[in-house]
C-alpha cells in the first residue's frame, strides 16, 4: 500500500511548507503520575499551589480557587497591560479573525506598498505585542527585565528558521550569538536558557539527507556513516521510519563539509552558552528531521554538558507515540556516559503537518489518537524526569499550559521533595500565554520561564503564523487566562471608583 502513494507522498514532502516541530505503555520502573479517571479540561479554575517547604507533602493536594487570587496573581500586571492582553486574548480566541489574519499574511496584499504597512501596523500592535518580546534585544531585554520583576524568567528565542544556505547559517549564527551576548547585560538569572531551531544554522535539505541516513541505519544497523559524531540513542523501535523508503545515497564530499560546518556552528554556539552560563535548548521540530535535530543536539551535550549542569538541552514531543521510548533510551544512554542531560518536554506543535503526511505515505499519524493518551503521555514523561533529578540525574524543563499536568507535578515534586529537584526544575510556557499558571507556579515558589520570541516584525512573521494555526484550539479553548483578566479588570475599576 505504502509504495502505492509514494510518488504522491514525494510531493507533498517537497511542497508542503514545514510548520514547524510507540506506544503508550508506561516507562519501567517510574511511578507514573495519572489523570484522576475523568480527564480534565485544559482550563481550570483551581490551580495547585502548596507551601514550598518540602516537609508536607499532603499540602500539595489543597487547591485554591483563583478567582480569590486574582488580586495576587495579577499584583504585578500594570492595567493597560492587563487590558492589551484582555483584547488580544478576546481576539485570538476567535476563530474566524484567526483564519482572516492568516490570509491577509499570506496575500497578496502583503505584497502591496501601504496596504501592507497598515497590516504590519495592526499586527504589531496587537498580536505581536502580545505574543512576542521586541523587535531587537535591547526591547527584549526590556521585556526580560520587566519579567523578571514580576518574579519569571525569560527563555530567548531569536525567532529564525528554514535557513536555505551556508550563507544564510552563518548569518543566522551571529544573531543567535549576540543574543548570548546581550544576556550578560540582564538581572543575574533573569534568563533560564537560549532556543535553537536547528532549521536556522543547517539547510533544511541537509538536515533531510541526514535523517533519511539516519533512518536507514536504524533499518540496517550494517549501514556505515563515517561522518557520524558520537551521539546517544535516537530512534525507539516504535519510531517513525517511513519517511525514508528506499536506501539513500551517502552525503557527497560537499554535503559531509557542509554537515561539519553545522557542527562546528553549534559548538560556537554552546561554546558561548557555556561562557555566559546560560543553557541552549534545542526545540524539537517536525518528524522527518528530527532525527538529524536529535543527533546534532545530543553530539553537542555529549561535548560540553559537564559536571552536574547540562547546557544543552533536548526537547522530547510527548505528542509522539514514540516520545517516552526515546526519552528513556536517551537519559539512560547518557547516565552511562556519564554525561548530565536536560530535556524540555512540551506536549507538540507539528500536528497538522504530521498528520499529513503520514496519510500521503499511507501510514497512521505518529501523533497519539487521542488528547488523553497525549496527556498521559506528557505527565509520565514528566514523572520520569522528576525521578531522575531527584536521584540527582540531569535536569528538566516542563513546558505546559495544562493546569491539570502542573498540579501532578507540583505534586510528584513535593513527594520527592522539592530541595532535591527545585534548581534542576523549571516550568515554561509560551510569552502572552497561561499568565494565571505562570503566576501561580512562580507564587508556590516554583522557576517559571516564559518563551519569548523576539526580532524584526516580518522576519518573526512565520514564527506567527504557525503558532495561530497550530495553536488555534489552544487558543480558543484557554479560557481560564481570559476569564481571569475581566475579573481583574472589573475589580481595578470597581476600586478605582469605590
Amino acid at each position: 500500500m505504502a509504495n502505492r502513494v509514494i510518488p504522491a507522498a514525494q510531493r507533498l514532502l517537497k511542497t508542503l511548507r514545514p510548520l514547524n516541530s510507540a506506544s503508550s505503555t508506561t516507562i519501567s520502573g517510574v511511578s507514573p503520575i495519572t489523570f484522576r479517571e475523568k480527564a480534565q479540561p485544559e482550563a481550570e479554575e483551581e490551580l495547585l499551589l502548596p507551601p514550598l517547604d518540602g516537609h508536607h507533602p499532603k499540602a500539595a493536594e489543597a487547591l485554591f480557587n483563583l478567582d480569590d487570587e486574582n488580586n495576587r496573581l495579577f499584583a504585578s500586571v500594570p492595567t493597560l497591560k492587563l487590558l492589551r492582553a484582555a483584547a488580544n486574548l478576546h481576539m485570538v480566541a476567535m476563530e474566524p479573525m484567526v483564519d482572516v489574519g492568516m490570509w491577509m499574511m499570506r496575500s497578496r496584499l502583503m505584497t502591496t506598498p501601504g496596504v501592507k504597512d497598515v497590516i504590519l501596523g495592526f499586527i504589531r500592535s496587537t498580536f505581536y505585542e502580545h505574543f512576542c518580546a521586541g523587535e531587537d534585544t535591547v526591547a527584549t531585554g526590556e521585556s526580560v527585565r520587566a519579567l523578571n520583576e514580576a518574579g519569571l524568567r525569560g527563555m530567548l528565542v531569536y525567532a529564525l528558521e528554514y535557513a536555505s544556505d551556508n550563507e544564510s547559517c552563518d548569518r543566522n549564527l551571529q544573531g543567535f550569538l549576540d543574543t548570548v551576548e546581550s544576556t550578560k547585560s540582564l538581572p543575574r538569572s533573569s534568563v533560564s536558557f537560549i532556543i535553537l531551531k536547528i532549521t536556522a544554522i543547517c539547510p533544511m535539505k541537509l538536515l533531510q539527507r541526514v535523517s533519511d541516513l539516519l533512518r536507514w541505519q536504524q533499518k540496517d544497523p550494517s549501514f556505515n556513516l563515517p561522518w557520524k559524531h558520537e551521539t546517544l540513542p535516537i530512534f525507539s523501535e516504535s519510531s517513525p521510519l517511513y519517511h525514508t523508503m528506499e536506501k539513500p545515497e551517502p552525503l557527497t564530499p560537499e554535503e559531509e563539509r557542509d554537515l561539519e560546518l553545522v557542527h562546528q556552528r553549534l559548538q560556537r554556539l554552546s561554546e558561548r552558552c557555556v561562557e555566559a552560563n546560560v543553557p541552549l535548548s534545542v526545540d524539537a521540530e517536525y518528524t522527518s528531521i528530527q532525527p538529524s535535530i536529535d543527533y546534532l543536539t545530543y553530539a553537542s551535550a555529549i561535548k560540553h554538558n559537564k559536571g552536574d549542569n547540562p547546557i544543552v538541552y533536548g526537547t522530547i514531543q510527548a505528542y509522539l507515540k514514540d516520545a517516552k521510548e526515546r526519552l528513556l533510551l536517551a537519559s539512560k544512554a547518557a547516565d552511562k556516559m556519564g554525561i548530565p542531560m536536560g530535556f524540555k518536554v512540551v506536549r507538540g506543535a507539528y500536528m497538522s503537518c504530521e498528520s499529513k503526511i503520514a496519510s500521503a505515505l499511507g501510514y497512521d499519524s505518529p501523533i497519539h489518537n487521542s488528547i488523553e493518551e497525549t496527556h498521559a503521555c506528557y505527565n509520565e514523561c514528566a514523572s520520569y524526569m522528576l525521578e531522575r533529578i531527584g536521584n540527582g540525574s540531569g535536569a528538566v524543563v516542563l513546558a505546559t499550559h495544562n493546569v491539570e499536568s502542573g498540579k501532578l507535578a507540583v505534586k510528584k515534586a513535593h513527594e520527592i521533595g522539592i530541595s532535591k529537584v527545585h534548581q534542576k526544575l523549571e516550568f515554561a510556557q509560551l510569552y502572552g500565554m497561561a499568565e494565571a499558571l505562570s503566576f501561580g507556579l512562580k507564587d508556590a515558589g516554583f522557576q517559571v520561564s516564559k518563551y519569548m520570541p523576539f526580532g524584526p516584525i516580518e522576519l518573526v512573521m512565520p514564527y506567527l503564523l504557525r503558532r495561530a494555526e497550530e495553536n488555534r484550539g489552544l487558543l480558543s479553548a484557554s479560557t481560564l487566562d481570559r476569564n481571569l483578566t475581566r475579573e481583574e479588570l472589573k475589580r481595578r475599576l470597581k476600586a478605582a471608583i469605590f
